[in-house]
């Protein structure tokens, strides 16, 4: 059975479906390394709370 996915890894995802974005871009718009936007989104690792703040600027500066 998966795991819910949690709320920033779905923002995350639905973000960069809406806006056509790739981790890559996504990373250098938060100024996070790829592989951690990818930890972030694969729930592998939870993000900080620092980098859920800059994901979440990032985010909503595109809107």
């Amino acid at each position: 059975m998966s795991e819910p996915v949690n709320s920033l890894a779905a923002e995350i995802i639905e973000f960069e479906r809406v806006h056509a974005m790739t981790d890559n871009q996504v990373a250098f718009g938060s100024q996070l390394s790829v592989e951690r936007v990818h930890d972030i989104k694969s729930q592998s690792d939870l993000a900080t709370d620092e980098e859920a703040s800059l994901l979440r600027r990032f985010m909503q500066a595109k809107h």
